[in-house]
């Protein structure tokens, strides 16, 4: 019996043309085992709406865009029998690449006929959903000026990070992570689900999306002239050495500190309290991985 799929297309993620993708899944997704329908949104946030109404009429549901789309729909799907697909459209495509889904558009089409199914975890903050990464710190700051940038790609983050480094302060943050306590004073904090950002910069390489933990991943005040050095950490996957960085693996995590301020979701940034809480919720997300995927 055939697979009914949904692709929902957000035609501006990551600055990239998507006119030619209808024509590429006509020419590559498995006529046999599918059938399918394609909407574009027009609007911010319509993917999730989309997602939430075309659930009970598909079993497979597909983002083609970025981050942002992919936490959307992903969102909307999280507890549901759907499954989850991705054809990465964005700047990072952090959850994409840590599932080792193609990033050439005719591949990940491809990769959707193999059906390879694994049910992930996803986490909230303060009731809302991320399934890839979740900062406070620099990195928020850095997404919500990235946020207003007219380029997007690697290039004008990493602009961006050089421009607004020397100014930015570290905070001091109370953690409570499983029922410990931890005060830090922090660059930043990433709460991993998978290992990396995005662009394959890992922050915490020994994460896993189905291991019912988030990584927390202090990062500690640095020299400026180590920063190349600690890019080059994420690239080679050894943050984790770093005399810089701690991880804590944990369930429930409660962050405290001194004022409200940005934080970002799967890189898309908003604004959270002085008191925030994370959670992860275990094997929530069903998801089609790419062939070289490993738990």
């Amino acid at each position: 019996m055939k697979k009914s799929a949904l692709f929902i297309i957000n035609p501006v993620a990551g600055g990239k043309s998507k006119d030619k993708v209808p024509e590429l899944i006509d020419r590559y997704l498995d006529k046999n085992s599918f059938t399918y329908k394609i909407l574009f949104t027009q609007a911010p946030a319509e993917a999730h709406a989309m997602a939430t109404q075309a659930i009970p009429d598909y079993d497979i549901i597909v983002a083609v865009g970025g981050d942002g789309t992919v936490n959307e729909i992903a969102s909307a799907l999280a507890g549901t029998k759907a499954i989850f697909a991705v054809i990465p459209y964005g700047s990072g495509n952090g959850l994409s690449r840590f599932l080792h889904i193609p990033m050439d558009t005719a591949a990940a089409i491809k990769n959707l006929n193999y059906l390879c199914v694994e049910t992930i975890d996803g986490a909230k903050m303060d009731g809302k959903w991320f399934f890839n990464m979740a900062g406070m710190g620099f990195d928020a700051h850095i997404s919500e000026v990235f946020s207003h940038q007219k380029e997007r790609g690697f290039s004008t983050y990493f602009k961006s990070s050089l421009q607004e480094i020397t100014n930015y302060k570290p905070q001091t943050y109370h953690l409570t992570i499983d029922g410990k306590s931890y005060k830090r004073e922090a660059f930043m904090l990433s709460f991993a689900n998978s290992s990396q950002y995005g662009n394959n910069a890992h922050i915490s390489p020994h994460a896993s999306v189905q291991d019912g933990l988030i990584d927390v991943c202090v990062i500690k005040p640095f020299p400026l002239y180590l920063f190349p050095r600690m890019g080059l950490r994420m690239f080679f996957k050894t943050a984790d050495k770093s005399n810089y960085v701690e991880i804590i693996k944990g369930k429930h995590i409660e962050v405290k500190r001194k004022e409200a301020g940005p934080a970002h979701l799967d890189g898309e940034p908003q604004i959270f309290g002085n008191d925030t809480y994370i959670e992860v919720v275990p094997r929530i997300l069903n998801i089609i991985v790419g062939k070289g995927y490993k738990q």
